[in-house]
């Protein structure tokens, strides 16, 4: 069967090759930014593959090289390369695969493409015939394996991870471009900059707006804005529902965490920009202010809740600026995790003891019956007392007294912090 991802057409074969084609790597070494890989020693090194190469996942951003990487192994392996796509094919043409590979004398490398979009069903298909050997799988993806694919799939397979494309290494990726074009790109310094920066790490986004600007003739290089005009900006890449969106939130919430003001709007915008729901931002929001500041600034969570109303109120983009607002304000605020830590381990004692029952002395005694038992005998009213204080036990009698919360030197947990110390000065009083 032919192989659609990488065979070339069978008619119009004088049309010319996009740019991005001409100058796909013929050999390892040729591959720009993933040097990590190739080397002595390194997981993709061609000595030892040539010795056993196994199932693996290449696992990178889009445009850094995995159906490359594929083309070029089975090429210098000297195996036969099959290829497919969830998209373009399902479990029939598995089959015919799998059935030709059994009957061919050498060894087929199966090259499979966003393998991650393959459901978690037809991910089993592939089981068999990578555990006899049938087929050796590379998938691609840009999903994080650990979540996009069948553990049984993945414990039979290398993941090979590749990273994003570096500013230098996109650099080398134009300067290859200009040598095949044979002429320099019709931009400024600056515009060359803002260039690499549109690719985002994509050396075939790249290469593609690379190809549309050799075809421009400008009367005198582009600016920046020139540049802007005669490209289309490209999209944040950005999954709302895979690991990126989890990596940035993640990015956000540490920044706040660490009093990083500039870095936590800067991660609030690339969420905004990728069209993250905002109403799962304002509710990790809502999380931080107690979770991460509490008590340790009390208009943390009440500044939050504000900025939600108002958001619900105005929308977008008028509602942004709030979101906003209340970003800064919770990165700016002292923090404390006094309250979350009291919260777990009080949930934890909660399960430890039990159903034990409170001290009789803090239960009320409605009926005659209760009386007779002792509730509420010898019960202190503490604003009976000189300091509106008693310091009696709230405990069970059999569990003691125990230690939750312990506020922080900071912010307004600093005054409750001498209320508490004050308190307990006096509880020992009572004691003594």
């Amino acid at each position: 069967m032919r192989d659609s991802l990488f065979e070339e057409p069978i008619v119009e074969t004088s049309r010319p090759r996009p740019l991005a084609d001409r100058l796909r790597p013929a050999a390892l070494d040729e591959i720009i930014g993933q040097s990590h890989l190739f080397g002595e020693g390194a997981p993709l090194a061609l000595d030892r593959l040539k010795e056993h190469l196994p199932s693996m996942i290449l696992w990178g951003p889009p445009g850094c090289g995995k159906t490359t990487i594929a083309r070029i192994l089975a090429g210098q392996l000297g195996l036969h390369l099959e290829a497919v796509s969830p998209i373009t094919s399902g479990a029939a043409d598995l089959k015919k695969i799998f059935d030709a590979a059994k009957l061919r004398k050498g060894r087929t490398l199966l090259f499979v493409d966003e393998i991650h979009r393959f459901n978690r069903a037809q991910q089993d298909l592939f089981l068999p015939y990578v555990e006899n050997g049938t087929v050796i799988l590379v998938g691609a993806t840009t999903e994080n394996p650990s979540f996009a694919l069948n553990g049984a799939l993945l414990s039979r397979c290398k993941v090979v991870v590749l990273e994003r494309l570096t500013h230098a290494d996109l650099l080398k990726v134009v300067a290859r471009a200009e040598e095949n074009l044979g002429k320099p790109l019709p931009l400024t310094p600056e515009a060359r900059e803002t260039l690499v920066a549109m690719a985002d790490g994509d050396a075939r986004y790249l290469l593609n707006m690379c190809e549309e600007l050799a075809s421009l003739h400008p009367k005198k290089p582009l600016t920046v804005e020139g540049l802007s005009k005669a490209l289309q900006k490209r999209a944040i890449l950005y999954d709302k529902n895979q690991e990126e969106h989890y990596n940035l939130i993640s990015a956000l919430h540490k920044s706040l965490r660490g009093s990083d003001v500039q870095a936590a709007l800067y991660w609030f915008q690339r969420m905004l920009s990728g069209g993250e729901d905002l109403h799962y931002i304002l509710r990790r929001l809502t999380r931080f202010a107690s979770e991460d500041i509490g008590l340790a600034d009390p208009q943390a969570l009440p500044h939050t809740l504000a900025a939600w109303d108002a958001y619900d109120r105005l929308g977008s983009p008028e509602g942004d600026l709030m979101i906003s607002q209340a970003v800064i304000y919770l990165a700016t605020a002292p923090k404390s995790n006094a309250a979350y830590v009291a919260h777990g381990a009080a949930k934890r004692d909660a399960k430890t003891y039990g159903s034990l029952m409170p001290p009789k002395h803090i239960l009320n005694a409605p009926t005659k019956l209760m009386e007779s038992l002792d509730y509420g005998k010898g019960y202190a009213y503490d604003h009976d007392t000189a300091e509106g204080f008693s310091g009696q036990n709230y405990f069970p009698d059999e569990m003691g007294r125990h230690a939750y919360y312990s506020p922080a030197e900071r912010g307004f947990e600093r005054e409750i912090k001498k209320r508490l110390d004050y308190w307990e000065k006096l509880r020992q009083k009572t004691k003594s």
